[in-house]
């Protein structure tokens, strides 16, 4: 059985989904096995259909679960994605999260790199246009802290797309969801105030004109340069490949 209703945390959707993640793995669920219904995992848990909704959307994100129209929410076959899991919501260690920004930055300053040798004019209209987004952001405009946390997601992801490698492309998608968390530090009112979000736009501007310019070795140390100033803000040590 399914453990009973939980202790509110900060993000009650998250605990739902390691919650029924948890009881997946327990029980042996078969890929293709049936979830209990919305009404059956509200009673359980205590919460509201917004709630496990929620839970549901993030364990399909996840690749654990798939939901089919009309029938209800599935065991999904095991995939990668599923597996390679870098951030819960759970109390990391700054050793850990450290280890996480050093692949960030193994992965990305090669993206720059090979972005600045691939890129072509649609390219660099996408990479323009997140830049731009972020410029809107660093105004204080409403939703500021989620626009620009957005944004900047949005600009990594374009600096993959820019290396023609779909595959480089789709990690950094996924690097992004594990990590839209800890932009918003960057991208709220005191990171704003404080200069967080100013230093990270200037960061983003060498990586485009790296890029514009084909200069890929200068890329790649303005991505590099970027990841270690990331960390910093965020506390940890840098680390430089």
């Amino acid at each position: 059985m399914m453990s009973g209703k939980l202790a509110r945390p900060p993000r009650l959707s998250d605990a739902v989904s390691r919650q029924i993640e948890s009881w997946i793995r327990e029980m042996g669920l078969a890929p293709g096995t049936q979830l209990p219904t919305e009404k059956t995992l509200c009673e359980r848990f205590g919460v509201s259909r917004a709630v496990v909704r929620e839970a549901i959307s993030r364990l399909r994100a996840d690749g654990c679960v798939e939901t089919r129209q009309g029938a209800g929410v599935f065991v999904a076959q095991p995939s990668v994605a599923a597996a390679f899991r870098l951030l819960g919501d759970e109390a990391r260690s700054k050793g850990e999260i450290a280890d996480i920004f050093e692949l960030r930055c193994l992965v990305e300053a090669g993206a720059a790199e090979l972005a600045a040798r691939r890129r072509d004019d649609e390219d660099l209209g996408r990479l323009s246009a997140a830049l731009e987004a972020m410029d809107e952001a660093l105004l204080g405009a409403d939703g500021g802290s989620e626009n620009g946390a957005q944004a900047d997601d949005a600009f990594h992801v374009a600096v993959a797309a820019a290396t023609g490698n779909a595959q480089l492309e789709h990690f950094l998608v996924f690097m992004g969801r594990q990590f839209s968390a800890s932009r918003v530090p960057t991208w709220n009112a005191a990171g704003l105030q404080a200069g967080r979000a100013a230093a990270a736009q200037a960061e983003h501007r060498r990586i485009f004109d790296a890029i514009l310019a084909r200069d890929a070795k200068g890329a790649r140390e303005a991505a590099i340069a970027h990841l270690s100033a990331a960390a910093e803000r965020l506390g940890l040590e840098p680390r430089r490949p």
